[in-house]
């Protein structure tokens, strides 16, 4: 996490958190202190902590009972409700992105699908879910459609947390990147129904993946809070 600037620092300090949500830099459960966050960042404590109520109050984050302010917890049905709004979402930017798209951005992401096969080839798990993001919203950006793409913004900063456990299943590995490069070609087609088509086909496989991950971890939280209360 890089250091905050001095411009609107509830601002930055904001942008930069949300933006560390949608990356998985966070995992669910994690308790953000204020103080580290603000050491990381180069700044006091007071913007931090005036972001993190916002990111609360948006429901990004929890205010837990001793006051502190985590990520949620897992939760299997949020993650499969939030999977069905991403469809959605994502699937029409990514029609709007097809007929606006320049060869330009289509080069960057011939670049990043080579990076993310990489990626999987080395098993670098946090690389390829930041490649993922970046091939995900170089494409959104493209829609021309600044509220759309704020509201897939806001979904992904519920959804970036639990993307560190993709490759918890070993299958996944073969399909990590499938629809990427069949999403480059309708791009390149300007197929706006083949974008959408495989948009939809990659968030789908990913949720496949992550729905009985995703389960299994929420019931070890269960079972380690009921121990703690015996």
């Amino acid at each position: 996490m890089g250091k905050i600037e001095n411009r609107t620092l509830n601002e930055r300090a904001y942008d930069e958190i949300k933006r560390s949500l949608i990356a998985g830099h966070f995992r669910p459960s994690d308790v953000l202190v204020t103080r580290t966050l603000a050491e990381n960042y180069g700044i006091s404590t007071t913007p931090v902590r005036e972001a993190l109520q916002r990111l609360v109050g948006e429901r990004q984050l929890v205010l837990l009972p001793n006051r502190s302010v985590a990520v949620p917890a897992w939760d299997v049905e949020k993650y499969l409700e939030l999977a069905r709004i991403r469809r959605e979402l994502e699937g029409l930017a990514a029609e709007l992105a097809a007929q606006n798209i320049t060869d330009k951005k289509i080069r960057v992401l011939e670049k990043v699908v080579l990076d993310i096969e990489k990626s999987i080839t080395s098993k670098d798990i946090s690389v390829y879910v930041n490649l993922n993001q970046q091939f995900h919203f170089a494409i959104y950006e493209s829609a021309n459609s600044p509220r759309l793409l704020q509201m897939i913004q806001d979904v992904w900063g519920q959804v970036g947390p639990y993307f560190l456990e993709l490759f918890s299943d070993p299958v996944y590995e073969s399909v990590a990147n499938t629809e990427h490069v069949l999403i480059l070609e309708s791009l390149k087609a300007r197929d706006a129904a083949g974008v959408r088509k495989h948009i939809v086909a990659d968030i789908a496989s990913a949720a496949e993946v992550l729905e009985p991950r995703i389960q299994e971890l929420a019931s070890k939280d269960d079972r380690t809070a009921l121990g703690s209360l015996r």
